[in-house]
């Protein structure tokens, strides 16, 4: 790794750079602890965060430099990731992130050596844009692909160019934020000096276009646009940068988020979370009402009504409506990785502002049940979705195959296990969470030492260090989950008598000494929960903790996934939901069915029953520590006056799921951002939308719409469509494979019912033969609509 040396004197400026770390994290983040200041001990979070770095070296830095090499006129040094090619820089600034933010926490040299050539290279990639395009490109230091002719377009006011990329503001966003995290957490005046010409970039790029436009804009992904001018406003004090951070705030989400409005039904959830975040970060430097209130109720809505019990969000990418919750337990694709990745960030904003325990509650569930559970403690991978559907199973990334959005954050996640533990205001020091480590509290002159076997023991150890008396309040999270006055502080041997609610702080304020210790006795109650909307369905949690069972380790296609497009989806087969056990009897008796396997520790056995009506019993344990196998998070509960018709159903509906389920070869969700980009739509004169609560996509008048679908070198197969039955005026459409004509169709009055019809068209050998991809074209006749489509598949023949 000696061509990452920028010079000799690398290793000897690391102290002076963390000194500049503190002071950068304490202009943005003043209540933070820098995270040179907090070492983890012993335990899954310094395991995840040692694993990590190893993973992390394993990254070709050329070739995740590359697209941004190419965008400015250079030869790249190496080829780019072809896994997600159209989105092409994405994953680079997280890697440039990641790198900041492990050299922070751990002091690694090779993380440091990797992001300064990183920021080397960077830089004279946003010089060269400056030369090479003056009339837009002074300041751009993006890899989205085709950057030179997206950018002038749009700057000139041309909005709908956008939608001819894939999400390119949400790409660059990840740039910015590399560059402020490389200045953030390892002081690097550079990254700090390209974000701000970056940010001058994006300005001048979006200086002309109207408010109209910019809404408009940003009714496409963008990532937290808004809160990287809110950074910088904070950076700065430069008014110009607030104002950026506004017209960047998408005012369909404030709106109604500041009224109380939950308008999030089926929309992208990964899409909607960075822009509250923006909305909280504005709300911190400017103190605007209206900003911290639509974060709030953001917050509120996701953490407390869309959220499950592991603390994800999300399915199939989007948040369901109610009608729809039930999808968690039937569908492969259960919450993706970044959605919580950013709660966890607007958490911590609003903690930051308004210290309360609810904040400190949801961090620490979402953090031990989901991004501890992303990464595989074996070989590093991260995962992409956490399926809820019983007996299902994730899949985990390699190093230099696959390039989801999740790698990106998962990169980040396991770095920064350290920087919530503990937070400040003055002479205020908070234990927000129960993890073994070390504060180094510089100002004070103090060290803390916590340790713990939490989650495993319900206790934890403070242990405070210092040549001097010295004067703070320690407040003590007294966690959601443990009962009313049930904590127990003991400080120095003597239990003392405090009165304290969950969801709240209990106050130590003392001169503290060399030597003082305190243990905390958190006692952990085992309860269960229910799926949002879905109350037959139970999750069983002790304390914060989610508590699963492996379901055995069969058919686990892709475990580890390949590059292909679609490797972060588990694609093997499902478990029939008629197999799973289910617990049997009134809600009131779940607790008599469950028992310790052991006196300490985490681990109970589930008496169930399975479906044939035998009794059977489950090992259930954290599902952070289930890894490499099939499992359950959720329980069918039942009473015996429901058990028969419930699986009767549960099997009828089942069948025709799973039926379909092994035909399909590949399958686009029409109207749905995600799966048209993965198949490369193009389109004329086409735009989607919601019907019976379904999304769809139609072309009008002479428009078409195609995707570029698998057929994984099969022969034998055919085209299934699902329409609506009840369709009316002008529908004949053309159907084509590589623009050779499968059918011809006209759906206006061709079934007259009011419900969903699927319709299948074999597809000719002679147009697939030899082809692993087809174009799928659906062209409109002049004045008539191709579609709506509401389901798009290539399947086998039965």
């Amino acid at each position: 790794m000696n061509y990452y040396r920028t010079s000799a004197l690398i290793s000897g400026i690391c102290c002076i750079l963390l000194v500049s770390n503190i002071q950068a994290q304490d202009k943005l983040y003043p209540n933070e602890f820098p995270l040179s200041a907090v070492t983890l001990l012993d335990g899954p979070f310094k395991h995840a965060q040692d694993l990590n770095i190893e993973t992390l070296l394993k990254y070709n830095i050329d070739r995740l430099l590359a697209p941004y090499l190419k965008e400015a006129g250079f030869t790249p040094k190496d080829s780019s990731y072809s896994n997600w090619l159209g989105l092409d820089g994405h994953i680079g600034g997280h890697y440039l992130s990641a790198l900041a933010i492990h050299y922070a926490s751990t002091g690694s040299e090779e993380c440091f050596d990797r992001m300064n050539y990183m920021i080397s290279e960077l830089k004279a990639c946003q010089q060269n844009n400056g030369v090479l395009y003056p009339e837009w490109g002074k300041g751009y230091v993006g890899g989205v692909p085709g950057s030179k002719k997206l950018w002038p377009e749009l700057k000139s006011g041309n909005i709908g160019i956008i939608s001819d990329f894939w999400v390119p503001w949400y790409n660059v966003h990840k740039t910015y934020n590399g560059l402020k995290d490389a200045w953030l957490y390892a002081g690097s005046e550079d990254a700090k000096q390209m974000f701000l010409q970056f940010c001058d970039w994006g300005i001048q790029i979006t200086a002309e276009l109207s408010d109209a436009q910019m809404e408009q804009m940003l009714e496409i992904e963008h990532g937290g646009m808004n809160e990287v001018f809110a950074d910088a406003y904070q950076m700065t004090g430069d008014k110009k940068y607030l104002l950026a951070a506004k017209r960047f705030s998408h005012k369909w989400l404030l709106n109604a988020m500041k009224e109380n409005v939950d308008n999030l039904d089926n929309k992208h959830s990964n899409t909607q979370v960075p822009k509250a975040v923006g909305f909280q970060r504005i709300a911190e430097i400017d103190r605007d009402t209206i900003y911290l209130h639509a974060a709030e109720f953001f917050w509120e809505t996701v953490s407390q009504n869309r959220s499950l019990a592991f603390g994800g969000n999300g399915r199939q990418e989007f948040f369901p409506q109610k009608s729809a919750c039930k999808d968690f337990i039937t569908v492969r694709e259960g919450p993706e990785s970044c959605n919580t990745y950013n709660m966890l960030k607007l958490t911590e904003g609003l903690f930051r502002m308004e210290h309360d325990a609810q904040y400190a509650d949801f961090y620490e569930r979402a953090l031990y049940n989901h991004i501890l559970s992303t990464q595989n403690p074996e070989h590093g991978g991260y995962v992409y979705f956490t399926p809820a559907r019983p007996g299902h199973y994730r899949v985990y990334s390699a190093p230099n195959e696959a390039m989801w959005c999740c790698v990106g954050t998962g990169m980040e996640n396991h770095g920064k296990y350290a920087g919530f533990i503990y937070t400040h205001e003055e002479n205020v020091l908070y234990l927000n969470l129960f993890i073994p480590s070390t504060l180094n509290w510089e100002e004070k002159g103090i060290t803390l030492t916590q340790t713990s076997r939490f989650p495993e023991e319900e206790m934890t150890q403070i242990t405070i260090d210092t040549d001097s008396p010295v004067e703070f309040e320690l407040k003590i999270r007294h966690p959601g989950w443990v009962e009313e006055n049930s904590i127990q502080i003991i400080l120095n041997g003597d239990t003392l008598n405090k009165e304290s609610k969950p969801s709240s702080y209990v106050s130590l304020d003392r001169r503290w000494v060399k030597g003082d210790q305190v243990i905390i006795m958190l006692p952990m109650q085992t309860h269960f929960e229910q799926l949002p909307n879905v109350p037959d369905y139970l999750a069983i949690m002790h304390g914060p903790i989610l508590l699963a069972a492996k379901m055995g380790t069969e058919d686990m296609d892709g475990l580890v996934a390949d590059d292909s497009r679609w490797g972060h989806i588990a694609h093997g087969p499902l478990v029939p939901l008629k197999k799973i056990p289910v617990i049997l009897g009134e809600k009131s008796e779940v607790f008599s069915k469950i028992h310790p396997v052991e006196e300490h520790g985490l681990k109970q056995k589930l008496q169930l029953t399975t479906p044939e009506g035998a009794d059977t019993s489950m090992i259930l344990e954290p599902f952070y520590a289930i890894h490499d196998s099939r499992y359950c998070m959720y329980w069918l509960s039942l009473t015996e006056s429901e058990y028969k018709d419930a699986i009767d159903s549960l099997a009828r509906i089942e069948q025709r799921f799973i039926t379909l389920d092994k035909r399909t070869i590949d399958r686009i969700a029409p109207g749905q951002q995600q799966p048209e980009a993965d198949h490369r739509m193009k389109s004329s004169n086409s735009e989607s939308g919601m019907h019976q609560e379904e999304f769809y996509r139609h072309a009008a008048d002479g428009g078409f719409i195609s995707y570029t679908m698998t057929t994984g070198g099969e022969e034998d197969m055919l085209l299934l469509i699902k329409y609506w039955g009840n369709e009316w005026g002008n529908r004949k459409f053309d159907i084509l494979i590589d623009g050779e004509k499968l059918a011809s169709e006209n759906i206006a009055g061709k079934w007259n019912r009011p419900e969903f019809m699927n319709v299948e068209y074999p597809i000719p050998i002679k147009m697939i033969k030899g082809k692993q991809t087809i174009e799928v074209r659906f062209q409109a006749h002049p004045e008539n609509f191709a579609g709506g489509l509401y389901d798009v598949r290539i399947i086998r023949s039965e």
